[in-house]
């Protein structure tokens, strides 16, 4: 099979119209106006469609190719012989592409367009290091420099991920950092947090003429993601099979949406499971509501299911889920009922991870393995219920550069 030809975008197919960004009350600048001046015009172009489909550009689509699109979707039977389950489990494999995540696929369109504006620089903020990494190998492909902060927690935690990025030649800063106004505001003794990573890298972006890319949450991520779900929609076909559960893990909700939301449009399967870590309970504890996506409130308004954008998460090793927030139409989705969440400690989530290589041999991302752990509850259930199922989740990377964190978890149990 070969890369879609276009990304789909659920919004058109939403139940409900999405509620939109909104200036803060008290503000006398328009910080939506603000978008337009620091993400590529055509990445704010597609933020505000509400078309259903858009062309994938011939050169993004060489891009994919070249960096291993298609991703594989694979069967896990020795996972269903150990289960001892008649259920099938299915995966699709993000991990094949080179940075190891999903998140490949929406930094070289992002690159590509502000490259084509003649941008010389661009800068983002990453958690566990897979969107740090994928600006910075999207960003040298097409021959502009990255400038990348890094939740201070996952800067100490995960240094191949660090090395990673700075191998493809990208400057990696710990947040909160020195280097920007709101880093120095916040306490030296901070773990730092996606969202304060975000609020630096914003202002960095203002004070240099830099374009921010931006990893998860807004719309248009959400829409390039959509290439995993649309590739898997053709690969079950191909093996004329349909699944009935779709399952993935939430930090800011892209690579879940990534997955689902072309099934969601399609009304293929029946049941859609986001899971997160009980950590940062953003699903049971969060509030349907509007809030910064930053912590600074430097961004429009978005209304999400939030703990809110001052929560501090604690420095758990899963550094992708530690986000405060969730997508909007994600948010929207779960809210009418055509998703349901479970949360999982880290702990219970790397045994899931564990039971995986054993049988797949392939170890989870961390983050991953919370959708591993939800998988293998969901064939529990089928076989209590005499039921067999076909379950499909995203394996939305691996976790071979963070062995060192597994080899932590498994020590401290």
């Amino acid at each position: 099979m070969q890369v879609p030809e276009r990304w789909y975008n659920i919004i058109p197919d939403l139940p409900l119209p999405l509620p939109p960004p909104i200036d803060p009350p008290d503000s006398d600048s328009s910080s939506i106006e603000l978008l337009n001046r620091i993400l590529p015009a055509e990445v704010v172009r597609q933020q505000f469609s509400i078309e259903r489909w858009t062309n994938i550009p011939e050169e993004i689509r060489k891009a994919y190719e070249n960096f291993g699109r298609p991703t594989p979707l694979l069967r896990a039977k020795r996972l269903e012989e150990r289960l001892n389950t008649r259920s099938k489990i299915y995966f699709k494999y993000e991990g094949a592409l080179p940075t190891g995540s999903h998140k490949l696929n929406a930094a070289i369109p992002q690159a590509f367009y502000a490259k084509r504006e003649g941008i010389e620089e661009v800068v983002t903020e990453t958690g566990a290091g897979q969107w740090g990494a994928a600006v910075s190998l999207a960003a040298g492909t097409v021959g502009i420099k990255s400038t990348v902060f890094m939740v201070r927690s996952s800067y100490e935690q995960k240094r191949q991920r660090r090395g990673l990025m700075e191998i493809y030649g990208a400057k990696v800063i710990p947040s909160p950092s020195s280097v920007t106004n709101f880093g120095r505001s916040i306490s030296g003794e901070s773990p730092g947090s996606l969202g304060i990573a975000m609020s630096e890298a914003i202002e960095y972006a203002l004070q240099n003429g830099s374009k921010y890319l931006v990893g998860s949450v807004l719309d248009v991520v959400l829409m390039y993601q959509s290439v995993i779900g649309l590739e898997s929609i053709s690969q079950f076909r191909e093996i004329d099979e349909l699944p009935d559960t779709l399952i993935g893990c939430v930090g800011g909700g892209s690579n879940f949406a990534g997955f689902t939301y072309p099934f969601i449009g399609s009304k293929i399967a029946e049941k859609f499971v986001a899971v997160g870590p009980s950590e940062i309970p953003k699903f049971t504890s969060g509030t349907y509501k509007y809030d910064y996506p930053d912590t600074a409130g430097i961004l429009p308004l978005i209304k999400m299911i939030t703990l809110g954008a001052k929560f501090e998460p604690p420095p758990i090793y899963s550094g992708g889920l530690r986000y405060h927030g969730v997508a909007p139409t994600l948010s929207m989705l779960i809210k009418q009922g055509t998703v349901v969440t479970k949360e999982y400690g880290e702990e219970k989530s790397a045994e899931a991870a564990r039971l995986f290589a054993e049988t797949q041999g392939i170890v989870p991302a961390l983050e991953s393995s919370h959708a591993v752990a939800a998988v293998i509850d969901e064939v529990k259930e089928a076989d209590k219920s005499g039921t067999s199922k076909v379950i499909a989740f995203n394996m939305s990377g691996h976790g071979l550069l963070e062995l060192d964190n597994y080899i932590k978890l498994y020590g401290e149990r």
